[in-house]
């Protein structure tokens, strides 16, 4: 038998090395594969980092129940309120990237108190953790006081205009996302508008309908029924398409002055930075499959909310442009809470 040629040898050398390599890889891939594969094999733990009770936790508690039958394992719902979120987020943040510790999350810790109370805030959530997959989106709505001499949102800025400083308009607090909404109405229609923070949301909408400020921002869901019931005024909601929830009320961006405004309010699940991706597809699968139930569409819908979905990347990418949209926002109207 002839010996092989030098190159034939080298043709031999080099496969041999490459089933060895691709083997190598196989063997180390395995107990990631098979990981991902068991998870979850125990009850998962979703952080929610703010009361019992708020739209953040009723949303959660639409959506987690019917995600844990499909993935098979109890979706464990967690409250930590504090600090607008960032206690409980932080706790996240902190933890190991197992997929057994998630986060429900909504704006205001992930990007508004990280801009408006940077000392404060110990993590960097873009950085530090992981957007997985939206949840739901919600727009908010400015309400007015009955006995306001505006019709519209037109009326309201001519109103306001020549009133400079002395409209009111309440929030749920300094530095929330409603507080930023407010101001970026303010800022795209030229108006100079004075906010009276409260410590939440209803408090404000219960002085909006009892005429002691002039103006409010608030969720859909808490306005609603007083919307419905003509207890306030609606001057429309904050994003491009009007909201299915008052579908007589307009977006704000109908009007000419604020054609540019476009806010919603988005809530997600979000991972500590470094999750196995083959869980981060499954939970973004199963999660589809839970946001396509009609139950969970209706029951979304009645706290004015519809189903939000994007890939990871997209997600990410999304929070992202967020960030730089409320930094020019917080930049220009010198929001501190600190």
């Amino acid at each position: 038998m002839t010996n092989p040629s030098p190159s034939r040898r080298l043709a031999f050398a080099f496969a041999f090395a490459t089933v060895a390599a691709v083997a190598a890889a196989a063997l180390a891939l395995a107990p990631r594969l098979a990981a991902a594969q068991a998870w979850p094999d125990k009850p998962v733990t979703v952080v929610v980092p703010f009361g019992a009770g708020g739209g953040v936790d009723a949303a959660a508690r639409v959506v987690l129940p019917k995600l844990g039958e499909r993935l098979g394992q109890q979706l464990i719902i967690e409250n930590v309120p504090g600090a607008s979120g960032t206690i409980g987020t932080q706790r996240v943040v902190r933890s190991r990237p197992d997929g057994y510790t998630l986060l429900f999350a909504v704006a205001s810790p992930i990007n508004v108190a990280p801009l408006v109370a940077p000392s404060s805030v110990r993590y960097d959530a873009l950085k530090e953790l992981l957007p997985v997959a939206p949840v739901a989106v919600s727009p908010f709505v400015l309400v007015g006081r009955p006995g306001l001499a505006a019709n519209s949102a037109a009326e309201l800025l001519a109103l306001a205009r020549s009133q400079p400083g002395r409209i009111t308009y309440g929030t749920d607090g300094m530095g929330t996302s409603l507080h930023l909404t407010a101001a970026t109405i303010a800022q795209q229609g030229g108006v100079n508008l004075m906010h009276v923070p409260y410590k939440s949301g209803p408090q404000a909408l219960t002085d909006v309908a009892g005429g002691t400020v002039d103006l409010a921002v608030l969720p859909v869901a808490l306005v609603q029924g007083m919307v419905r019931e003509n207890k306030v005024r609606a001057y429309g909601v904050t994003s491009k398409q009007r909201s299915e929830a008052l579908p007589g009320v307009p977006s704000l961006a109908e009007t000419p002055a604020l054609a540019r405004l476009d806010v919603e309010s988005w809530m997600g699940l979000l991972a500590p930075a470094g999750l196995d991706s083959a869980v981060v597809a499954r939970i973004t699968r199963e999660l589809a499959a839970v946001l396509a139930d009609p139950e969970v569409v209706k029951q979304l819908a009645s706290g004015g909310m519809k189903p939000m979905q994007m890939p990871p990347a997209e997600f990410a990418a999304y929070l992202a442009r967020e960030r730089r949209a409320m930094a020019e926002v917080v930049n220009a109207a010198g929001i501190k809470v600190e």
